[in-house]
């Protein structure tokens, strides 16, 4: 299978030709490696690969023979390294298989490699010092987002059709806007993180993945969604598979936008002209959509200090376990700037700040639900500028504390953390792209709890009439020469 045949096709599309017989998985597989090969060395996306493991015979799984990638972060695969992007957990093993990895197995994916994320997935652009930075597949010296930067440039610039990913404050949605790509944030309670964790962070990361197409999203969603025993969350199954869903009418939503930020931020000119034809591409499609005023119920300043407490808390006390497992200090030769400050200023959280923290999530939460009430979907730009050029979020990160680290990440992205909060679904759809530039800009859908079946309708519905599949980033490896 040659490669610019391969980059055509989506995963679902791929399986379906393994399916057929058309191609084997062996011959797509090498197609995905050559790819990697291809753009790789100018992206940075992908950290490792080995060998596959054999996947289910064609045709026994909805994926069966589709190359796919995962984040150096919170999925264990038997006795492949996860670093978690950090040099304090540098040469890690899995030693087995999580709940989610045996999930990927089922579903037919053959797993090759894992993607770049910042040290601890703690950043909205992907530049850790352990692999260096990933840069954007528009514009290589750009940021691919964070933290699931890998995953996103390696399905923008052609590697894989669809990859893993994880969100606490939008490190789905990020990349997917900054790679132009679709990216959906599930319920809390969808995708298990089991047997390791009850929960990561208090219930703020989720699993899900990047992909170019929506029906790719719906379909795996489909295959990892689900409790495991011992879970502390549950999500309500859903009436009908998510793959059925893409292709059902939205009916006409009431949507509510919010075009400013929580906090006051202001919108970039590009990315508010992006959002004004959204508004109208939704209007001409026959919705209801209406500037919207929703409140968090706490102020700015005391959602982003409750989230420092609760984040800055738990990576104190995952940066100690790591430490003491491999016997490494934790310094400066260990953590980046940004993490080791963090670090210690979890360790100054004290138990009744951290429970107060939680109290603030259930106010974030219960105003949240309070909207969806009376609305179908909250439209919002996914971030407020275009890709930053890498190393602007380390500018003078020396004298930042951990607080001061978390609301520079909040400034940069403040859309899309509020929805990890209240753990309710949220999606980022490819819009436009910025006419000077060429990069992309995506827009978020949120909607209530458990309803990810609401937004894949609207996405279905916005890629056909405004289809994001015609535009191909610089590094992309169907345009790679020789191919």
């Amino acid at each position: 299978m040659r490669m610019t045949e391969y980059v055509s096709f989506d995963a679902v599309g791929l399986a379906e030709l393994v399916t057929e017989g058309e191609v084997t998985p062996a011959e797509v597989e090498a197609a995905a490696r050559e790819a990697a090969q291809a753009v790789n060395p100018q992206i940075n996306a992908i950290v490792e690969t080995w060998p596959a493991d054999d996947g289910p015979s064609p045709g026994s799984a909805p994926l069966a023979g589709v190359p796919f990638l995962i984040k150096d972060i919170a999925v264990a695969m038997a006795g492949k390294r996860m670093e978690l992007g950090s040099r304090l957990a540098a040469g890690n093993v899995s030693g087995a298989d999580s709940s989610l990895m045996r999930r990927f197995r089922r579903a037919g994916l053959v797993t090759f490699g894992r993607t770049a994320t910042p040290e601890m997935a703690y950043s909205t652009t992907t530049e850790p010092v352990l692999y260096g930075a990933t840069g954007n597949p528009w514009d290589p010296a750009r940021s691919a987002g964070g933290s699931s930067g890998g995953a996103g440039a390696a399905v923008a610039a052609g590697v894989v059709p669809i990859a893993h990913a994880t969100d606490a404050a939008g490190s789905i949605r990020i990349p997917a806007a900054c790679n132009g790509l679709f990216g959906l944030k599930p319920t809390r309670g969808r995708v298990s993180a089991g047997p390791y964790f009850d929960e990561l962070f208090n219930g703020l990361v989720v699993h899900g993945s990047i992909s170019r197409t929506v029906r790719d999203s719906a379909t795996l969603l489909d295959q990892i969604r689900g409790p495991e025993p011992g879970d502390p969350y549950f999500a309500q199954e859903p009436s009908r598979p998510y793959r059925e869903e893409v292709t059902g009418h939205p009916g006409a939503l009431r949507i509510g936008v919010l075009t400013h930020a929580w906090g006051g931020h202001r919108t970039s000119v590009p990315v508010a002209d992006a959002l004004s034809r959204t508004v109208r591409l939704l209007e001409s499609l026959g919705h209801q959509v209406e500037e919207a005023e929703v409140g968090l119920g706490v102020d700015w300043e005391e959602f982003v200090l409750a989230s420092a407490r609760q984040w800055t808390a738990n990576l104190t006390a995952s940066v100690d376990e790591l430490a003491a497992a491999f016997g490494r200090p934790i310094d400066s030769s260990t953590l980046e700037p940004s993490t080791l400050a963090s670090y210690h200023y979890g360790r100054q959280v004290s138990g009744a700040q951290f429970v107060t923290a939680l109290e603030i999530r259930n106010r974030i939460t219960r105003s949240l639900a309070r909207y969806f009430d009376t609305h179908d979907i909250l439209l919002t730009p996914t971030v407020p500028e275009l890709p930053p050029p890498l190393g602007t979020h380390a500018e003078g990160v020396e004298a930042l504390d951990g607080l001061g680290w978390l609301r520079r990440l909040f400034d940069l992205s403040p859309f899309s953390a509020a929805f990890n909060v209240a753990g309710t679904p949220a999606m980022s759809v490819p819009a436009a792209a910025d006419a000077e530039t060429g990069l992309p800009i995506g827009m978020q859908f949120a909607a209530g709890y458990g309803l990810e079946g609401r937004l894949f309708r609207l996405a279905g519905q916005l890629e056909q009439a405004s289809p994001w599949s015609g535009r191909t980033p610089t590094v992309w490896a169907g345009n790679h020469p020789g191919h």
